[in-house]
């Protein structure tokens, strides 16, 4: 494989720790969260104690400033094992950033350490049931009355928000401006007017609590406000290429790990007294798939080297986020076939991992999505 010269000597002993905490406070546990349905808080805590939630965000704030391949570490690590029921980074990069950039000191420094410790846990609330990768068909609005802000509406497949204490909302304060008129709020955990319904039941990622959320004539301080008003899906647009890279990290580390677990496998299962890992078929096809995954780590390397510069653009981010998760489909579907009729079986890795791996290519916005992003950088828009 190719050396990574991304990485230094300190990203790989922050690598060895991030390891040996989700070897021992993860996996042991991941089965029976999976059956409950979410993890449990005790472990948001002791992330934080470890410095897994918020490392990029400044020490001022509560994180330990560190550069965003630390948090890319985390990604790769929570991939490498499966541990989809942990909502870390949605949390760290994805609620914290917004936070960061767009908050006021006093908003910084009411949530961002509590965030870093594990004491609060983050989510943001986008889809709707009319609005999932439209966010511009968002129908939650908030009206200004006053020194407050009225919000009425509801949110679905919100990761996080079963467990979450805070909750960064989409809404409309000027829905006759379309895209133009939406703000972000900040909602706390027991706020008159806010709450969550069941957690949803998945087809895969069972132990992430991801539910719905409502939102019934919700007096919101006008302080709670994120950022300016009507500037909201502009932030969303900026922040949206991080967040697609995010998913792109992930398909790539789930993709090598589901070839690992496969190779091992091979090895060891016999069918007409010989080894998996004896027949051509076995041996092309997972040269083929780890051909096809160096291939798409190569990819995902250079867009962090871009988004490190800032030169990370939404086409770009859009094509990785799309490619590698359409490759982590593949992947999976291969490996699973390759165990026969025990990669069927939940108690196998590569089962669970090829159902988490399905929703990969829905959220951060569907594949079909990318595609027309792409297209528009090419200067090909849709027929009016």
């Amino acid at each position: 494989m190719l050396p990574r010269s991304l990485f230094n000597e300190d990203h790989a002993i922050f690598r060895e720790s991030v390891r040996r905490f989700l070897e021992n406070e993860v996996v042991p546990f991941h089965a029976a969260w999976e059956e409950q349905g979410y993890v449990d808080r005790e472990v948001w805590l002791k992330a934080g104690a470890n410095g897994l939630l918020c490392s990029s965000m400044p020490e001022q704030w509560g994180g330990s400033g560190a550069d965003r391949l630390y948090s890319v570490i985390v990604m790769e690590e929570i991939a490498r094992v499966n541990a989809t029921g942990l909502g870390f980074v949605l949390h760290s990069e994805i609620v914290a950033p917004y936070l960061l950039r767009y908050g006021t000191d006093e908003q910084k420094a009411r949530y961002l350490p509590k965030m870093a410790s594990g004491e609060m846990i983050g989510a943001i609330a986008m889809s709707e049931p009319a609005a999932g990768s439209d966010l511009q068909a968002v129908r939650t609005t908030a009206v200004r009355d006053g020194d407050y802000y009225v919000l009425n509406g509801s949110k679905i497949f919100i990761t996080n928000g079963w467990h979450a204490d805070l909750v960064i909302v989409v809404a409309k304060t000027d829905p006759a401006a379309g895209a133009k008129g939406t703000s972000l709020f900040l909602v706390e955990r027991g706020m008159p007017g806010f709450e969550k319904g069941q957690r949803l039941k998945k087809v895969g990622l069972k132990a992430q609590d991801t539910s719905e959320l409502f939102f019934n004539d919700l007096r919101l301080p006008a302080s709670h406000l994120l950022g300016k008003e009507n500037q909201g899906f502009i932030y969303l647009m900026q922040e949206l290429p991080w967040e697609r890279m995010q998913i792109a990290i992930a398909a790539i580390e789930s993709a090598q790990a589901a070839i690992d677990w496969t190779v091992d496998y091979v090895k060891q299962r016999k069918v007409f007294g010989t080894t998996v890992s004896s027949f051509q078929n076995t041996r092309f096809k997972l040269a083929e798939l780890q051909t096809e995954v160096q291939i798409g780590r190569v990819f995902v390397d250079r867009c962090l080297e871009a988004l490190q510069e800032d030169k990370l653009d939404t086409a770009t981010a859009s094509m990785a986020k799309y490619w590698c998760s359409d490759l982590q489909g593949k992947v999976l579907d291969e490996c699973v076939q390759l165990h026969g009729g025990y990669g069927f079986m939940w108690e196998y890795p590569v089962a669970r991992a090829w159902a988490d791996a399905r929703v990969q290519r829905i959220y951060g916005g569907t594949n079909e999505i990318m595609k027309e992003l792409i297209t528009r950088s090419m200067g090909l828009g849709a027929p009016k």
